[in-house]
């Protein structure tokens, strides 16, 4: 994904992870972008939602193992806080942290990232996740969704919820849940770019989704895409 515009302000970041080794490395990976900028540093969970209360950054990086606080309930807290409606959090894991991902994603995080990938990958994260775009490594996301939400029963029946919407907004829910983005969906559907994601919008706003990957998990809970 491109830089932001000259003139546009920089992408604000809070790094939230208790290994200061950790912490270090990104910081000096972004502090070299003309268009990010990291505005505070959270060694436990009740630092970062401190630090996000305190800084109002665009995205947060977020371990989940943290002391105190672990970054699921800090995600949490952050997204119920009043007025962190734009605070996307990104969360970081590992291989053996994935079976948290998907309670992340319920908890209101907007996508992860596993903490081997490139300097470039995180990069181009944080660039998507600061654009509204949400979902990180789709494929990856989709597995892991549809692993833990196979195990799990579903309060509401897949009509009783997706009551709300259209046909073509289920159509459309469908295609998110499977990680297409939004030039992806038209093209599939036949729909211009900018229909799709008023498709998109529509479906967030009529099933109080926070963003899109929480369409992502709504999509395989209710059964609309398969696991």
């Amino acid at each position: 994904m491109p830089e932001r515009p000259p003139g546009k302000a920089p992408i604000k970041v809070v790094l939230a992870d208790d290994e200061w080794l950790v912490r270090s490395g990104f910081k000096l990976l972004l502090d070299v972008e003309d268009d990010i900028e990291v505005v505070g540093e959270a060694t436990t969970g009740a630092e970062a939602v401190e630090q996000v209360r305190t800084t109002r950054p665009d995205v947060v990086l977020m371990d989940i193992r943290m002391p105190k606080m672990d970054g699921i309930e800090a995600t949490g807290e952050i997204a119920r806080t009043v007025g962190l409606n734009q605070v996307r959090v990104l969360i970081l894991t590992t291989y053996e942290t994935d079976a948290y991902v998907f309670a992340a994603l319920e908890a209101g995080a907007s996508g992860f990232l596993l903490k081997d990938a490139g300097p470039s990958e995180l990069l181009h994260a944080i660039r998507v996740i600061a654009a509204g775009e949400a979902l990180i490594a789709p494929r990856i996301t989709r597995r892991l969704i549809a692993q833990f939400t196979a195990a799990r029963t579903t309060v509401r029946t897949n009509e009783d919820r997706l009551a709300v919407l259209t046909q073509r907004e289920r159509e459309v829910l469908a295609l998110v849940g499977q990680g297409l983005s939004n030039d992806e969906i038209g093209t599939e559907l036949l729909l211009s770019p900018a229909t799709a994601r008023t498709h998109v919008s529509r479906a967030m706003g009529k099933l109080g989704a926070r963003d899109r990957a929480q369409l992502v998990v709504i999509a395989y809970q209710t059964g609309l895409v398969k696991p």
